[in-house]
């Protein structure tokens, strides 16, 4: 069994433009609470990230925060950011988690 003090609260942010790397994403949702991690998948053909990440918070106030904010801009663009359904659980293979 997982031990309490390791659960990670996240959030699917969706809608990010090109521009942007994990190290801004990370840099922008640390205002809200601790960023334990954030995972912004690359496709392998094109080399660009897919447009979505996860970015995964110490606590629950920092979930909170960020999903009180309305809207998250950066760039210009509007993020969509919402509560993850489910926990991410390790690597996936990027092609076959898109593709069905």
């Amino acid at each position: 069994m997982a031990a309490p003090a390791k659960k990670v609260f996240e959030v699917f942010v969706s809608k990010i433009p090109w521009t942007l790397a994990s190290k801004e994403m990370k840099e922008y949702f640390g205002q809200f609470g601790q960023v334990k991690k954030c995972l912004l998948p690359f496709d392998k053909e094109t080399g660009f990230h897919r447009g979505f990440c996860w970015i995964g918070f110490s606590t629950e106030e920092g979930l909170t925060n960020a999903l009180q904010k309305e809207p998250h801009t950066l760039e210009g663009a509007k993020l969509q950011v919402q509560r993850n359904r489910r926990p991410f659980s390790g690597q996936k293979s990027n092609k076959e988690s898109e593709l069905d």
